[in-house]
């Protein structure tokens, strides 16, 4: 027993031999070893990699200060362009245009957006900003600074074009504009405007970078690809192409030719039409109709009159304006004495003249027009007339604009229109030059502006053929309020808008229910029906007499008046005395008698007034 125990305490203490480095081997000594079972299923989660290591983790996107735009115009329709974009306290808007009234707008001059959202927030605007003259993006402008007036930042020519507007409303001197030039940042509170050279059918046009704290909204305005323009001045795709490398949040673009394949035009083709036109046209009178604020085409007519030794008239007043501010601000180059006076246009042959003018949409009281229906004081159409209409019509404007054709031809005139030669190109951007913009910005969430519900719902089927996910195209409405975080883009609310009628100098004071008026009238016709009462005796003393207008001629219906008049004095005999005193009741009964009467013979139901008379 000792001994044994002996070699066991010689097997502890025992030393390594003489010589050796090697260190004294340890125990180590576990409080719990894991079960030999559970060993190999944690050997194989060791070896394969973690579930979570196959797939990086995105970093969360942050949340930024919402930025809302509201459209108040130019969705769903053609002109009154208007958008708001709001930001914490700050708010600007950008373009304030008009639209022309449509067929079932009787006696309407224009149509302005509703200010009612901004005049309510008029205490937030920090300014307005303007991307063009066109009066889709102008033409309302004097309307809304007499409401609220805050600065307004536009481009050279675009400001002289405003000037001009804001002298006809009588607020020259009493609005705060600045000229911005392109690559020039305008700060509107806690947002940043920049303004980015555009092609467009007129100079000094721009489209806009808003810089916002949920990132940067591109709007391109109207806007075209032209590579050769007349003024030499090139689309800055370059900024385009850099705002979309550094990221753009939302793309908002002109959408008025989605709807057409390819490149549009340069202008530089009209001008080659011009100049064979104007051989064609040699020992006539030419007579040009095109848009008063299309400069460029108005630059290239003036050119082909020089070349061939003509002079030239300008007729049609926003004609003259424009074209006088172009000439005062440098942008058209005419030699002097080209332009000649109206009153002096008879001094010279007709086959020596240009005459340039309005009326390229058919316009009833533009100058073409006037010219066509033989109306106009200074010109009469004749068979040596050679006339060029210069645009294409805008929808809805096509009976208009036949109509004066038509009537042009019955004057024994040759007509050239936008149909037979290429004299009008668009200034609108083609599906190979919107696909352009969408690949120069690249922008997460896309918002197609600027045309009928058709046009946007084709650019947005464009952006998504770009690679657009669907759920981040937008197509708003009017009074829509977009907002986005940086994050996500959605409609959250709506605002008060819509169309706001003007007539004449009343603005607004033209509601839905005088337009239903007017259309009756303009229907049916009227018929009044007067009769006189005794104040004393509150006997009928006089009537019922009938005067119809726009109904029937009473001296070729005498059957038809004597019968109605028969009617309403039975009628009135067999009203009570209370009846006779109460004359809302009895005007009801006159007129729901007349209106059974008149539409069983007639089929017709005219708008009756009854006007009763004390005596």
């Amino acid at each position: 027993m000792n001994d044994n125990n002996n070699n066991n305490n010689a097997k502890k203490t025992r030393k390594p031999a003489s010589g050796s480095t090697a260190a004294p081997k340890k125990r180590v000594y576990r409080k719990n070893p894991a079960p030999k079972e559970a060993a190999a299923p944690a050997a194989k989660k060791a070896a394969a990699p973690p579930a979570k290591e196959k797939k990086a983790r995105l970093p969360k996107e942050i949340r930024k200060t919402p930025v809302r735009i509201i459209p108040l115009g130019g969705l769903n329709e053609i002109g009154k362009n208007m958008t708001v974009f709001e930001c914490s306290n700050d708010m600007f808007i950008l373009d304030c245009g008009l639209a022309f009234p449509d067929a079932d707008m009787p006696g309407v001059d224009i149509v302005i957006p509703d200010f009612t959202y901004v005049e309510r927030n008029a205490d937030k605007v920090r300014g307005i900003v303007i991307t063009h003259g066109h009066e889709d993006h102008i033409g309302g402008l004097a309307y809304l600074l007499k409401k609220v007036n805050v600065p307004v930042y536009a481009t050279r020519l675009t400001i002289g074009l405003i000037e001009a507007k804001l002298k006809e409303q009588g607020l020259y001197g009493k609005v705060n504009l600045n000229v911005i030039a392109p690559k020039k940042t305008v700060k509107m509170g806690c947002m940043a405007v920049e303004f980015i050279k555009v092609n467009h059918s007129i100079p000094d046009s721009v489209g806009m970078a808003i810089h916002t704290p949920a990132g940067v909204i591109v709007h391109t305005g109207d806007f075209k690809v032209d590579y050769s323009p007349i003024d030499g001045e090139i689309i800055d795709i370059a900024r385009f192409g850099e705002l979309g490398s550094k990221g753009v949040l939302a793309l908002m673009a002109d959408s008025t030719n989605a709807e057409r394949p390819g490149y549009t035009h340069s202008e530089r083709t009209v001008g080659e039409s011009f100049d064979r036109l104007f051989k064609k046209g040699e020992g006539k009178r030419i007579i040009i109709a095109t848009f008063s604020s299309n400069i460029h085409r108005v630059q290239q007519i003036i050119n082909c009159a020089v070349r061939y030794g003509r002079k030239v008239a300008v007729f049609g007043r926003s004609m003259v304006n424009v074209i006088n501010t172009a000439i005062e601000l440098g942008y058209l180059d005419v030699p002097e004495g080209i332009i000649i006076d109206i009153e002096m246009m008879n001094r010279y042959e007709s086959e020596r003249i240009v005459l340039i003018t309005t009326g390229s949409q058919g316009e009833p009281m533009s100058a073409l027009t006037r010219m066509a229906m033989n109306d106009h004081k200074k010109v009469n159409i004749t068979p040596m007339d050679f006339i060029i209409i210069s645009a294409t019509p805008i929808p809805g404007n096509e009976k208009y604009v036949t109509r004066v054709v038509n009537e042009l031809m019955k004057s024994g005139a040759e007509v050239v229109y936008e149909a037979m030669y290429e004299v009008h190109v668009s200034g609108h951007a083609c599906q190979e030059e919107l696909k352009l913009m969408q690949a120069l910005t690249r922008p997460k969430f896309f918002i197609p502006v600027h045309g009928e519900y058709k046009h946007l719902k084709k650019h947005a089927d464009l952006a998504r053929q770009m690679g657009m996910d669907k759920e981040n195209v937008i197509i708003a409405e009017i009074g829509n309020v977009i907002e986005t975080d940086g994050v996500s883009m959605k409609i959250v609310s709506q605002v008060p808008s819509g169309r706001v009628l003007v007539d004449g100098l009343g603005v607004g004071d033209v509601g839905s229910i005088v337009l239903r008026d007017r259309k009756h009238l303009a229907q049916d016709g009227l018929i009044i029906i007067v009769i006189g009462i005794e104040k004393s005796t509150n006997e009928i003393v006089a009537g019922p007499d009938i005067i119809s207008r726009g109904f029937v001629y009473v001296r070729e219906s005498d059957e038809l008046i004597s019968q109605a008049r028969t009617l309403l004095a039975n009628t009135l005999a067999g009203c009570s005395y209370a009846e006779l005193r109460e004359w809302n009741s009895l005007k009801g009964k006159m007129r729901d008698a007349l209106s059974d009467y008149i539409y069983e013979k007639t089929k017709r139901s005219p708008m009756i007034l009854p006007i009763i008379m004390e005596t």
